[in-house]
């Protein structure tokens, strides 16, 4: 029996869990009728098959019809959700994996024109600013009405076969009535901590009334609001206590800072370039005060943060929730004793970002998960011949490329012009500590090629003979792009690409414009970079309404913070037109995206960030002599098929940037998703 502190099992009220890891609740967007699609059911059984002790699912699960689901959340108004959600605790449960839910009110933290386009309810009506309307103070009779909406939906938690529930209180409905930010009423609910509590007491009482002791029953409850105004760490501690001891409760679960602005999602959800398990001492300090475990979730990524956090008490089970998108069989593989083959969550936050812009949830670096029905995690051995492979470039799509060629058993080349993998990504890491933990996935892949013994060639550009000389059956272009300059009418020679600046090929300094029609993380890294490097006076401009357009919720906030502090200047619906020299300095002309009007920056350098486009002069010279002309047949890779085989000679395809702009991403994704049936 392994002595690991992870794999030892936890008693949870009457809940035996096999180990000390689970993923906190959460809602990844694919429902789309308030019930466990096939899509849902699918993501969180492969947590199951990789061996994590539980599965928390249905993040912010409606009890009532005046809380909307705004991003694929289950609704437990209704009794339509029993049967479909029976059919996924038995397919959770068939693994040895425990499964609870959360369930909650949103209160104002929501929308009154979605769902039903009712008026959401908050203890007062004061705005929300993350969600932007105006809230109903909430009347007596809708008190009693959520109340009997926690039993009835507790009701539906266990004929569904859940093993527990999870209020939310992260400044949802139970936990704005807690806090002074939300909360000033005068009668029996506001006031005092006791009045504050109550409607949360009511709620519990209500289940425990529903469903005794049958179900498991916790709060997510924020330890430190960190908002001016809110709930200090000494009262949320309190609050804390007073629940323990209430004896409604199985367990805490401890998160931190307020939900209800971008800037507090930003710290609740930390992204790269933030510390590890930032709030696990805040987890540790409550579990002293209290007789009931604690279970804690933020930012613990690898299983030796998780492992510490356990063997010295600060908490009871680790929480590796967005380490589980990244790869769901966590545990399996450290119960195999291959824990360096892990991939590794490097808080990219592609799938909060996405949630956030109104899309599902995906991993910037396993393109798997959330698609298991047609993407298996496991990549399957072909039962055909082997194959000689040959995969040109050594960036991200080709490194996966070659991975997935090679597990299914085939002869693999892969060549890299540069003296290292990592294609852009290498660029990319150079930028900010918060950029660097990118090359996590580029050293997972390597170390996984190493492992399915890809022949990788480093410093080795190749040409078309060198490609044929190969006698390869499969090719596959993944050469990536260059800069795109071609948007400027004038002076693409005078300008520097983000390249040159990080690639360490343009020294620059004195006054700095940077042109960002990106609208990613691409810019504002480099005006970070070039911060960092003693340039003090530089202004970010973009066609955009907003800067970094393309980041939402955990990374566009951070990254704003990041350049009001370093005092850049931020200039929206320009577009760059044309640069030329002016004596010793650039003359920058920019135009007005809705008047048209042309203003002119005076400079000492232009940076321009503008994607790339593709780098496929070798893939347009072997098209010739493929059996498919380079061509893709779409219908059999949207559906599951391998690629037809007709023709001498061999197939040829092209993945990433090498096909368009786009990013880590979508070119792991089209590397995958081709190549596994190949």
């Amino acid at each position: 029996m392994s002595t690991d502190p992870l794999l030892q099992p936890f008693q949870l009220g009457s809940l035996t869990l096999k180990n000390r890891i689970f993923s906190s609740s959460h809602a990844p967007g694919y429902n789309t009728d308030g019930i466990p699609n096939e899509r849902y059911m699918a993501y969180h059984e492969e947590k199951a098959k990789g061996g994590i002790g539980m599965t928390m699912i249905g993040g912010s699960s409606n009890v009532s019809p005046d809380s909307a689901s705004l991003w694929g959340q289950m609704y437990f108004g209704s009794d339509a959700i029993i049967d479909p959600l029976a059919e996924m605790t038995e397919r959770i449960h068939r693994h040895g994996a425990a499964v609870m839910c959360q369930i909650t009110h949103m209160g104002r933290r929501n929308v009154s024109n979605d769902g039903d386009w009712l008026p959401t309810i908050a203890p007062s009506p004061i705005r929300e600013p993350m969600h932007r309307g105006w809230p109903k103070q909430i009347e007596k009779s809708d008190i009693r009405r959520v109340v009997n909406d926690f039993g009835a939906a507790a009701v539906r938690a266990h004929a569904s076969g859940l093993d527990g529930i999870e209020l939310c209180a992260t400044s949802h409905l139970i936990d704005q009535f807690w806090t002074p930010l939300s909360n000033r009423r005068t009668d029996e609910y506001g006031g005092s901590i006791e009045n504050r509590l109550r409607f949360t007491i009511e709620a519990l009482q209500s289940i425990r009334d529903a469903v005794g002791s049958d179900l498991l029953v916790g709060i997510r409850m924020i330890a430190d609001e960190g908002q001016i105004g809110g709930l200090s760490t000494e009262e949320s501690a309190d609050i804390a206590l007073r629940l323990a001891a209430s004896g409604l409760l199985d367990f805490l679960n401890i998160a931190s800072s307020s939900l209800a602005t971008e800037e507090g999602l930003s710290k609740a959800i930390p992204p790269s370039g933030t510390p590890l398990m930032p709030f696990v001492s805040l987890a540790g300090s409550i579990k002293e005060m209290v007789d009931i475990p604690i279970l804690h979730a933020t930012r613990i990524t690898d299983l030796s943060s998780a492992r510490h956090a356990i063997s010295e008490g600060l908490i009871d089970l680790a929480g590796m929730t967005r380490a589980h998108i990244a790869d769901p069989h966590i545990v399996s593989k450290l119960e195999r004793g291959e824990e360096e083959r892990i991939r590794v969550c490097v808080g990219a936050s592609t799938c909060i970002n996405r949630l956030h812009m109104g899309l599902e949830s995906v991993c910037i670096q396993n393109p798997a998960t959330g698609r298991e029905s047609h993407i298996p995690q496991l990549v399957s051995r072909s039962e055909a011949a082997s194959k000689k492979a040959v995969v040109i470039g050594a960036g991200p799509a080709g490194m996966e490329a070659a991975r997935v060629l090679a597990e299914r058993g085939h002869n693999v080349v892969l060549f890299e012009a540069q003296d290292r993998v990592g294609g852009q990504v290498v660029l990319a890491a150079r930028a900010s500590e918060r950029q660097s933990e990118l090359l996590g996935i580029t050293g997972w892949l390597e170390a996984e090629l190493s492992h399915v013994n890809v022949d990788l060639r480093l410093n080795s550009p190749v040409d078309v003979d060198d490609v044929r000389s190969e006698n390869p059956d499969i090719v596959v272009v993944a050469t990536g792009g260059f800069p795109d300059t071609s948007f400027l009418s004038t002076g693409a020679d005078l300008v520097h690409t983000s390249w040159d600046v990080l690639g360490g090929h343009a020294a620059i300094s004195g006054r700095v414009l940077i042109y960002d029609d990106h609208g990613s993380e691409h810019a504002p890294s480099v005006a970070e970079f070039l911060s960092d490097n003693g340039v003090g006076d530089i202004e970010l401009v973009t066609p955009d309404r907003l800067i970094a357009q393309d980041l939402a919720a955990t990374t566009g906030p951070a990254y704003l913070q990041m350049l009001y502090e370093r005092e850049v200047t931020m200039t929206p619906d320009q577009q760059l037109v044309g640069v030329e020299r002016d004596g010793t300095a650039l003359r920058a002309t920019l135009r007005n995206i809705f008047t048209r009007r042309e203003t002119m920056r005076i400079v000492d350098a232009v940076v321009t960030e503008h994607g790339v486009v593709p780098n496929d002069d070798l893939y347009h010279e072997l098209c010739d002599a493929s059996s498919n002309g380079g061509a893709i047949d779409l219908d059999a890779l949207l559906g599951g098929r391998p690629q037809p085989a007709d023709g001498s000679g061999y197939a040829l395809y092209r993945v990433g940037d090498a096909v368009a702009s786009r990013g880590i991403a979508a070119g792991i994704y089209e590397a995958r998703r081709l190549c596994q049936q190949l």
